[in-house]
């Protein structure tokens, strides 16, 4: 069988970690990995000299043209995602995109019209939906463990380094990520969703900035000329990271991008203190929370139905979810009794996501009795919980979230 041709959008570390370095590897007998864009031309060398010498190209229309790709994956800067993805369908290739798909409802409605337009195929990169413990879930509520879900309650708490992290880049301002509601949250929304099989339907949305952004503290510009290194509990050496000095500090020149911006930057418009009452479909309650400052890294939830009560969550030792302490879901009856359900612990990134979302998406053939592959309208209604919330937020009332599927090509699953 011939191998489908792939060409790669972006040179951060989640193009490469995720996607370059396995196209290149990993899955070479499935992916025909023929080339890579990023407009910083630096990032995107380095990226290709790790991956065996992938064409780099200067151009993204450029490399269009002269591939002919099959497949393009989506992987640079949110605010970017809708003009790549949109260009791609009307080359008519079909596009992998990570998430978030965009960042509000005006590109997530451009990006639908274009897939319909296009008769081509979006698949949104939902690592969560393929790590086994979420998987172990919606098993639980597909067997009907629990009944009908009547209430979820949802909160994830990234530490003062991680959490830290979005605040020193691109992502601190809303025009760029749609904030950690849409740039993190849509991981949560999505899981949500797929958990319940039902789509979001009203919001009222709060968030405000306690810890970053201009709380009056002394500031310089960034960590590694700051006068504060010795005061400031988050100053950070990017140096001493290989990847952070030789795809960052070592492509600055050409676009002045920081990677340490100063966390009290008053530039800074995203909220890092945020939560959701939000109301599905189903008539399922969600109510949700996201700090961005907490002492540890991790999660809990409890899911309410009308035979039970599954209260599960984790604690991390890594930023990208591979290092769990523990992976326990505790299962309350009606009666009083309860039950521990132990899920094997995985390794890899995302909680073992990662590695298993890549197979499904690449090698194809790969049986999907859970739904775990994400379609357009899934990408949909993640980004427009967060963006909608956003509003929320900012007119301090009670939101409609849009429904779409009018547009996209299929009802949501």
């Amino acid at each position: 069988m011939t191998k489908k041709k792939y060409v790669l959008v972006g040179a951060g570390g989640r193009a490469l970690y995720m996607f370059a370095k396995p196209m290149a590897t990993e899955l070479q007998d499935d992916v025909d990995f023929r080339g890579v864009f990023d407009p910083n031309q630096t990032r995107a060398k380095l990226l290709s000299e790790e991956c065996g010498g992938v064409p780099v190209y200067a151009d993204f229309h450029g490399m269009l043209a002269e591939v002919e790709p099959d497949v393009v994956v989506v992987a640079s800067a949110d605010y970017t995602h809708h003009d790549y993805i949109i260009e791609s369908l009307e080359a008519g290739c079909d596009v992998i995109s990570e998430k978030p798909m965009t960042i509000d409802e005006e590109k997530t409605r451009a990006i639908l019209e274009a897939e319909r337009r296009s008769g081509k195929k979006i698949t949104v990169t939902f690592n969560l939906r393929f790590a086994p413990y979420f998987a172990k879930v919606k098993e639980l509520i597909l067997a009907g463990t629990i009944g009908d879900v009547y209430h979820i309650q949802f909160e994830w708490f990234l530490d003062r380094d991680h959490g830290a992290d979005y605040f020193r880049r691109w992502h601190s301002e809303m025009k760029n990520s749609g904030g950690l509601l849409v740039h993190k949250s849509t991981h949560h929304f999505d899981i949500i969703s797929w958990w319940l099989a039902s789509r979001p339907k009203q919001l009222q949305a709060f968030g405000s900035r306690n810890v970053y952004g201009n709380q009056g503290k002394p500031r310089g510009e960034r960590c590694m000329t700051c006068d504060y290194t010795t005061s400031c509990e988050f100053y950070k050496d990017i140096t001493k990271d290989r990847f952070m000095a030789d795809y960052y500090v070592g492509a600055e020149h050409e676009d002045g991008y920081w990677r340490d911006r100063c966390l009290f930057d008053e530039r800074i418009d995203i909220y890092d203190t945020m939560s959701v009452n939000l109301e599905y479909e189903s008539g399922a309650l969600l109510n949700y929370s996201l700090v961005a400052y907490s002492p540890y890294e991790g999660w809990k939830a409890a899911i309410n139905g009308s035979k039970g009560r599954l209260e599960v969550g984790n604690v991390y030792r890594s930023a990208d979810m591979s290092a769990v302490d523990s992976s326990t879901i505790t299962y309350h009856r009606l009666d009083g009794t309860t039950e521990l359900i132990k899920v094997p612990t995985q390794n890899g990134g995302h909680g073992g996501g990662d590695e298993k979302l890549r197979r499904a998406i690449f090698t194809g053939g790969v049986e999907d009795p859970l739904g775990q592959q994400a379609d357009s309208l899934a990408g949909a209604d993640s980004c427009l919980i967060g963006a909608i919330a956003n509003c929320s937020i900012k007119e301090g009332k009670l939101l409609q979230v849009p429904d779409l599927r009018s547009i996209g090509k299929a009802e949501l699953q």
